[in-house]
């Protein structure tokens, strides 16, 4: 099980006000944010400790990621 990094209540409310659903239940679960944002998929791996670590702040796989930033 991941642990999500640290956001004050406040803000985890705020980011579940505004995108619609629990960033942190995600993250503990081993899923992806769900659509739009991210693809809802269960966690498989992470290319490197970075990515790992990103996805404790944003939620997102290594694929969505990719997809985001762009690979390396």
């Amino acid at each position: 099980m991941m642990k999500p990094s640290y956001k004050s209540e406040i803000l985890e409310q705020s980011l579940k006000n505004m995108f619609g659903f629990d960033r942190r239940e995600n993250i503990e679960q081993n899923f992806c944010v769900p659509e739009p944002f991210g693809c809802g998929q269960p966690i498989t791996e992470f290319r490197n400790e970075i990515s790992a670590k990103e996805y404790t702040i944003s939620g997102l796989c290594q694929k969505c990621q990719d997809e985001f930033f762009g690979t390396v």
